[in-house]
């Protein structure tokens, strides 16, 4: 097995998971589905490919929240092509200045295929939607060996902005939160975790389908590269004045 692990940062990101009429949300961290878009896209597949899309959907995925960002509301306004007639207001929301650290665990020979069509990828990536290109490049880097999903996204340096780090430059190492998918198939008893429905299924304009997935939550210590050594105070004794009288 191998794990593939993207850099995701960019000033607008949004990665929703459900949608209601006119109200478009976004989750606090890309979801699996528009990683998978993501990857699909890179290879060029068509959006009914269901088969191929199946074999993506069945790496297992997680994320690391380098950089949070802030969420913002925008408001969308659009004229139908044909009528003319205007569509309703729609409600959008985004995550502003946001990074973080995903990653796939897979078979050897797909999870090097990805990492190829990344680099050279049939499509423009996005960060969930099309008007939310990356700032950065998605430096994709394969992992073999031992080190599996869980141990990647720990040992991954910090890819937040420069300004952010140094808000925690009196910190040597900072904790971040991980957001894994739960393993299925080994017949271990899982903890509980989150539900959440961006399984992909099919990505058919017509008929896009997504299933439920667990998804557990948790924390890793990274390590600062601009901490800055605390200085020092000098000792001081109020009464050193009075010595001597």
């Amino acid at each position: 097995m191998s794990v593939l692990v993207l850099q995701l940062a960019g000033p607008l990101q949004s990665w929703g998971a459900s949608a209601r009429f006119a109200r478009r949300g976004t989750e606090n961290a890309p979801t699996k589905s528009g990683v998978v878009g993501l990857l699909a896209a890179a290879l060029g597949l068509d959006r009914d490919a269901d088969q191929q899309l199946a074999e993506l959907a069945a790496l297992r995925f997680g994320v690391r929240i380098d950089q949070p960002g802030t969420r913002i509301r925008d408001f969308q306004t659009a004229h139908h092509l044909d009528t003319d007639e205007a569509m309703p207001l729609s409600e959008r929301f985004y995550l502003a200045d946001a990074a973080f650290v995903a990653a796939v665990e897979g078979e050897d020979a797909l999870v090097g295929r990805l990492a190829a069509a990344l680099r050279a990828p049939a499509y423009l990536p996005y960060l969930g939607r099309r008007s939310c290109p990356p700032a950065r490049p998605l430096t994709p880097a394969v992992h073999h060996g031992d080190a599996g999903l869980e141990q990647v996204l720990a040992d991954e340096p910090w890819r937040a902005a420069d300004w952010y780090q140094k808000r925690s430059s009196h910190q040597e190492r900072v904790e971040l939160t991980v957001l894994l998918e739960a393993r299925t198939g080994d017949g271990a008893a899982q903890p509980l975790g989150d539900t959440l429905r961006d399984q992909p299924l099919s990505f058919a304009p017509r008929h896009r389908r997504y299933a439920l997935r667990t998804v557990h939550s948790r924390t890793v210590l990274v390590a600062n590269p601009l901490a800055r050594p605390r200085q020092a105070v000098p000792a001081h004794d109020p009464t050193g004045h009075l010595e001597g009288v």
